[in-house]
């Protein structure tokens, strides 16, 4: 049973499979007088396959803020309260962070119910020395401030998460920089289409085609360049522009502009079509137009 202090609770739930459910999460879910769900309408359905019948109300990265002056007011009511977030553990790239550093400057203890977390699980399964790690949450979306995020933290090794829709833009941008870096990709941990990619990032490229359920589940990805000579990016020096990507597209593979510029959009998700189509025509403008 609680304790009589009023309490906040960090629970960490399953990030897909029910079993990983711990006992103690169960226990305290149930014995508090409310929870703090990222998505109610998400968290229905765990705390129905457990049978917890916990009032809920939510606290999302929309409202956590103002919401967090109604958590606090139950706390000094002597209620305690469990946060959870929509799979794994709050706080790690989920909200809760505020609520909770208001629970500790109101003065009441948080307790952490240790479960499932995404990034540990990719961490602890790719082999790598993860004695020592960054983890960057979710990559930023333009090519220059994903480099400089991870030139950040290079050499060592790295974790972050990204989408699917994502993924194979954000792998070709690593293999850009680090071509001998060894990835361990995790794909839909312990849900309906997990799958582990291991390999230099062009051999996870490949791998990734193959998989017809790429597009399936987020990623953690792990990257461990620790052993390899690197050469940082420099955060002054500016990214090379999207006419010198065209020339070096069509030198490298010999295809027409027309090509390159369909090459240039699969490789640069920051970059929209209107700014490819000016960069062909300045390309087309400066050396296929014979003037």
């Amino acid at each position: 049973m609680l304790g009589n202090t009023p309490c906040l609770y960090v629970v960490a739930t399953p990030i897909g499979n029910l079993e990983d459910m711990t006992p103690r999460a169960v226990r305290i879910l149930s014995e508090v007088n409310m929870i703090a769900a990222e998505d109610t309408r998400h968290s229905r359905g765990l705390l129905s396959h457990f049978n917890i019948k916990t009032p809920m109300f939510s606290c999302h990265k929309f409202n956590e803020e103002k919401r967090g002056d109604f958590f606090i007011s139950a706390l000094q009511d002597g209620k305690s309260i469990a946060l959870i977030s929509d799979a794994g553990t709050p706080c790690i790239s989920d909200p809760g962070h505020k609520l909770v550093n208001m629970a500790h400057r109101a003065g009441f203890p948080v307790v952490a119910v240790c479960g499932a977390s995404a990034v540990v699980a990719a961490l602890s399964v790719s082999g790598f020395d993860v004695s020592r790690f960054s983890f960057l949450g979710f990559l930023p979306r333009t090519r220059g401030d994903m480099l400089k995020s991870l030139a950040g933290v290079l050499p060592g090794t790295v974790v972050f998460y990204e989408s699917p829709k994502r993924i194979e833009a954000t792998l070709h941008i690593v293999a850009e920089k680090y071509p001998q870096a060894q990835i361990c990709l995790c794909n839909d941990i312990s849900k309906k289409f997990e799958r582990l990619y291991r390999g230099k990032v062009a051999e996870v490229l490949e791998m990734l085609a193959d998989n017809a359920y790429a597009q399936k589940g987020e990623y953690a990805c792990v990257v461990n360049v620790a052993e390899l000579p690197q050469e940082i990016v420099n955060e002054d020096e500016p990214l090379p522009s999207s006419e010198a990507l065209l020339v070096d597209i069509m030198i490298k593979t010999g295809c027409t502009l027309k090509d390159a510029g369909a090459e240039l959009n699969k490789m640069r998700e920051d970059l929209n079509k209107k700014a490819i189509y000016t960069a062909m025509l300045n390309v087309k403008n400066l050396f296929l137009s014979g003037g």
